[in-house]
């Protein structure tokens, strides 16, 4: 996880809030998935940064490796600042043949993003952390198909333009 150099440690703040995330979940089964969780979600730009990994492998004993293994693994973790909507477009068959690829490439288009890489594994965030676009692999939804998660909530049949008017109320909500 480390390439050589120390990574600074989390405010104390953080610390703490580690320290009790950890002391919750102690001793239960798949302990380091809750924490990693209650961690991220208690984060302001909801991801978890290296230091922080670092920070749980060193208070939970677990190998640093395990965890960068676990918060890669699960799409739900994410190691780079997220946008405070979060749109979440399915790429699974069903969608992809009633049309998800159109609605993936509308929204990046009207948010500017540029592509970078595999169509089918996107998460970017506008540069003003308003919105992020992500990608998942199915979110069982089939007979909805396409469907599109935006902020948790799941939208079934979308169309372009209703998606459209929905990212466009995102962007021009007002910061708080």
């Amino acid at each position: 996880m480390t390439t050589g150099l120390v990574t600074a440690l989390p405010r104390s703040e953080d610390q703490d809030l580690i320290d009790r995330i950890i002391g919750d979940q102690a001793g239960r089964p798949g302990a380091l998935l809750g924490i990693l969780a209650k961690v991220q979600d208690h984060n302001r730009d909801k991801y978890l940064p290296m230091a922080t990994l670092e920070y749980v492998a060193k208070r939970t004993g677990i190998p640093e490796s395990q965890v960068y293994a676990v918060a890669t693994f699960f799409a739900l973790f994410n190691l780079d600042p997220q946008g405070k909507h979060t749109v979440a477009i399915c790429r699974g068959t069903a969608c992809h043949t009633r049309g998800s690829r159109a609605l993936l490439e509308r929204v990046k288009l009207q948010l500017g993003m540029q592509e970078t890489g595999d169509a089918d594994k996107v998460a970017l965030t506008t540069p003003d952390r308003r919105v992020t676009v992500r990608t998942v692999a199915c979110f069982g939804q089939c007979a909805l198909a396409p469907v599109v998660e935006i902020d948790h909530a799941i939208r079934g049949h979308v169309k372009e333009q209703a998606l459209i008017r929905e990212v466009e109320a995102l962007r021009r909500e007002r910061v708080r």
